[in-house]
């Protein structure tokens, strides 16, 4: 009988505290929603007049976001075109617009108010800390400033000889893959980072002892999980994901990636100490480029700024000579390193910060666009072989390096590669938060309120007929000739951002990539069995290619072992 009085059914009936629990949930589900309502009052107004398609109660349009990466991307950019250039969803209780007009796209990314990035962006926290990805305020306008001269084009010039180089050992990895279909983009991250490590960190890779391409997975998969976390409602929440084994296996890779960032640095501040600047990298004899370059001051090329935003006279921070004197004109590492010995301008850590987020930012986005590259030019035959003939007109047959010149003188190459930059675009989009609300200069009865998070979609914007033409979803290089260019809107083309928040490494990315794809494409030509229309692409942090970037090669000519 004891034990029957014990029995928490018996002693609290069943039905009574289900009876109770509703009795409870109910009145706060609409009291909460209530509350919701009036403290949301003026965003739901303004909300209310722009075009979307409907939400359900509570969830709102989040159910656009369940399936694999690419059939996310695929359903929400076809679902776009029902809806004009300004799109608005509901994740839950969280109002995502997106923006496609370039005088829209304008008003945010030109703003020096508007820099704030969305919550999203906190997902990178354990990795890249406060960063100039994810940081914003006076920290973010201070480091900027600092960071900014370290990708000058005097520094990047010294550069070349190490561009090569590593462009060179490329080419010669690549080696083995002659005659079968491999996925590119592995070598291209691995060339990233290693070219990365050499230039912009100035360490040997004998010295940092981790090859670029373990360092190039462990962020591919990580990339994975945070993409993971944006698609996944239930793993926003911290106390939730930290539970999981993904979170585990995160921080397995984020100490991957920050071994070798802390290795490098311990590197440098050791060089630093023996009175080293500069990259510590071997470079063979043949390699070094010591004759005088010919006067090209003349000249102009997307690289200096770019050509096609200067001749509408815009420039940012990376254009400007007045503050970046010659004691500046450091690599970015060095600089980090004089700068924290006075302890006052960054610290130890904050560099660590600023090294993972150049690390990422500049070998991710230049793999997934050399990699769109190679595709594009195995799946227009015709166009490779203008770029060969350019770059024989330019070389003579020779197997020389690539100097600064030469870089000035591949136009149909930049075209090409301008193009594919605006087709696929390696940042899809650009979200930020903001907290003041913004009228819309493509339609004034428009008012984006504060509180919401604006996407600007860059792969929308630069598949816009209104500045294409009615083939803007065709790969046209020719888009990119001056009498095009200088008729089109600035912000109609933004693969690398544009404004205060602008890409700081965009030059250097540039460089790098000319350098490198035209060393391949002396070599090899690219061949493949897909067209565009094969692309499976997913919009990841970085947009790529669900089915792999496969294309397979054939030997133009050896590479001799000197120039």
């Amino acid at each position: 009988m004891s034990a029957t009085l014990s029995s928490p059914d018996q002693m609290v009936p069943t039905g009574l505290s289900t009876h109770t629990f509703l009795y409870l949930l109910v009145p706060a589900l609409a009291l909460f929603y209530t509350y919701w309502r009036i403290s949301r009052k003026h965003m739901l107004e303004l909300a209310e007049r722009i075009p979307g398609p409907k939400g359900w109660p509570i969830i709102g349009n989040a159910l656009e976001f369940v399936g694999t990466p690419n059939e996310i991307f695929t359903r929400i950019y076809r679902r776009s075109f029902a809806y004009g250039k300004t799109i608005k969803l509901w994740a839950g209780s969280r109002l995502i617009i997106f923006l496609t007009d370039p005088d829209d796209v304008e008003i945010i990314l030109s703003s020096h108010v508007h820099i704030d990035k969305s919550p999203e962006y906190r997902f990178f926290k354990p990795w890249l800390g406060d960063g100039l990805l994810i940081s914003t305020g006076q920290k973010w306008r201070a480091h900027r400033k600092l960071i900014a001269p370290t990708f000058h084009l005097n520094v990047l010039k010294s550069f070349i000889d190490l561009f090569n180089k590593n462009s060179r050992e490329t080419v010669k990895k690549m080696e083995k893959e002659i005659g079968k279909e491999f996925d590119c983009h592995d070598y291209m991250s691995e060339a990233t980072v290693e070219i990365l490590l050499e230039t912009a960190m100035g360490v040997s890779k004998k010295t940092q002892g981790q090859s670029g391409y373990d360092y190039a997975m462990a962020v591919m998969k990580l990339c994975e999980i945070l993409h993971l976390r944006h698609a996944k409602m239930w793993f926003r929440p911290d106390i939730i994901f930290n539970l999981t084994n993904t979170a585990k296996y995160q921080k397995k890779l984020i100490n991957v990636i920050h071994s070798l960032t802390r290795r490098v640095i311990q590197k440098k501040k050791a060089d630093f100490e023996k009175g080293i600047r500069g990259s510590t990298a071997e470079l063979p004899e043949e390699l070094k480029t010591t004759k005088p370059e010919r006067n090209v001051s003349s000249k102009t090329t997307t690289l200096e700024g770019t050509s096609y935003g200067q001749s509408t006279g815009l420039k940012d921070d990376l254009d400007v000579d007045d503050d970046v004197g010659e004691k500046k004109r450091m690599a970015f590492l060095d600089l980090m390193i004089e700068a924290s010995q006075n302890g006052v301008v960054i610290n130890d850590e904050e560099i660590k910060e600023q090294v993972d987020t150049i690390m990422f930012e500049g070998h991710d986005t230049t793999a997934a666009g050399s990699s769109f590259f190679l595709c594009q030019m195995a799946a227009h035959p015709d166009i490779q072989e203008r770029v060969v003939q350019e770059l024989d007109e330019i070389f003579q047959g020779s197997d020389r390096p690539v100097t600064f010149a030469d870089t000035l003188e591949m136009k149909y190459l930049e075209r090409c590669l301008l193009e594919t930059l605006r087709l696929f675009p390696p940042v899809p989009i650009i979200a930020r938060q903001l907290q003041q609300d913004v009228r819309l200069a493509s339609d004034p009865k428009l008012v984006l309120p504060a509180g919401a998070t604006i996407v600007v979609a860059q792969f929308k914007v630069h598949r816009s007929q209104e500045q294409y033409g009615p083939n803007a979803d065709v790969f046209d290089p020719d888009n990119f000739l001056p009498e095009r260019a200088s008729n089109r809107h600035y912000y109609a083309f933004i693969p690398f951002s544009a404004g205060p928040r602008s890409c700081v490494g965009r030059k250097y990315a540039m460089l790098k990539l000319k350098i490198l794809l035209s060393t391949i494409l002396r070599n090899y030509k690219i061949k493949s069995n897909w067209t565009e229309d094969d692309y499976k692409l997913q919009g990841d942090i970085i947009l790529k290619r669900a089915d792999g970037f496969k294309i397979s090669l054939e030997r133009r000519k050896p590479m001799s072992a000197t120039a």
